[in-house]
């Protein structure tokens, strides 16, 4: 039996920027996983159970090397795509297709399944891909994770900047630069999977991020969840419509983006608030101009309470509902801090930062 896990993640800032080549952002891993199981079976059906689907079972056969789904309609998207990327690059490298049983399971939702908007399907992907790799013996490194992940995950979204697939494979703090995604769609055209992997993918930067010791991240929820592609795509309209303005967003949450990274590596705390602020204001601009709801009432409420106790507040990853994030002194008193929340409707998610081993 083999087993395999994933962090969850949350955007700390550069959230509809990040989209575009080589626009950066900086995401954490939290200690919240989705867990992908596997053993080997004997008979001629395999099975994909998931904690996420209410532990609904897709059974499965091979015909041929091809994975054939048993139901029409099914909500496994993630799961097969994961499986049948990793599998095209296990029989490249001389792998035998096996039939198998997977389980899933997710601390990423609450106990009623409601979502926290940590990146459930980012985090399923990753430990799919990696519980197969280990499956097929396959070494593969953090960049050849993602890289499978990556294909796999925006095959089935088909926008988005994949950050969270990032953070959720190398863990921690980290600045992420998205990769031009209309190249690697040409690209996967053409190239065998193996030579697609080596291949220095254009724009695409990761580096982990140091984090001042004074700096406490904390985290609040709204109870409302938000469709990231949906924000996404009305965003994407605006963009078409206003170009002029939304290349100066793009430019705006550059600069900013470039002053906290600056401050991770200086060790500064009060640079990093700074640019956590001037990135919400950002984004509420964008939000004013394009008339999409990124920080919404709730949001805002959790902004300005935490801002009271000196942390710097806006909305994590699309916005819309899901989560806010602050940076606060770690000696602020965050007990006062989350009676405030309680009082308003906001829950604080008792969520630490989780940083992946190496390689």
């Amino acid at each position: 039996m083999i087993t395999a896990k994933a962090p969850g993640k949350l955007y700390i800032a550069g959230e509809y920027a990040v989209v575009e080549n080589g626009y950066p952002a900086i995401l954490v891993a939290l200690n919240q996983f989705v867990t992908c199981t596997i053993s080997e079976t004997n008979g001629p059906t395999g099975q994909i159970i998931s904690q996420q689907y209410q532990n609904s079972a897709l059974s499965w056969r091979r015909q041929g090397d091809q994975l054939v789904v048993d139901k029409r309609d099914n909500p496994f998207s993630y799961i097969l795509a994961a499986i049948a990327v990793t599998e095209e690059y296990a029989k490249a490298c001389g792998r035998d297709l096996r039939v198998f049983k997977m389980q899933i399971d997710s601390q990423l939702d609450n106990q009623s399944g409601r979502k926290y908007g940590l990146g459930s399907s980012a985090a399923v992907t990753v430990a799919t891909v990696k519980a197969l790799c280990q499956f097929y013996q396959l070494t593969v490194s953090k960049a050849q994770t993602f890289k499978l992940t990556a294909i796999a995950h925006f095959s089935v979204q088909g926008n988005g900047s994949l950050g969270d697939v990032a953070a959720s494979v190398y863990g921690g703090w980290i600045a992420y630069h998205s990769f031009d995604r209309q190249w690697l769609a040409n690209q996967r055209a053409i190239l065998p999977l193996p030579t697609l992997l080596q291949l220095p993918w254009p724009n695409l930067a990761i580096e982990p991020l140091k984090v001042p010791e004074r700096l406490k991240l904390v985290i609040g929820w709204t109870g409302k969840p938000a469709s990231t592609s949906q924000l996404v795509d009305k965003i994407a309209l605006f963009k078409a419509e206003h170009q002029a303005e939304y290349h100066q967003f793009l430019e705006n949450s550059r600069r900013c983006l470039k002053a906290m990274i600056a401050g991770f590596q200086t060790n500064n705390l009060s640079a990093i608030q700074d640019q956590i602020r001037t990135n919400r204001i950002l984004l509420a601009n964008l939000a004013k101009r394009s008339g999409v709801a990124i920080e919404t009432p709730l949001l805002k409420q959790l902004c300005q309470i935490a801002e009271q106790f000196g942390g710097a507040a806006k909305t994590s990853g699309a916005g819309g509902g899901d989560c806010g994030i602050v940076a606060i002194d770690h000696q602020a008193n965050l007990a006062e801090l989350t009676n405030a929340w309680q009082r308003a409707g906001i829950e604080r998610l008792p969520l630490t930062v989780h940083f992946v081993a190496e390689p």
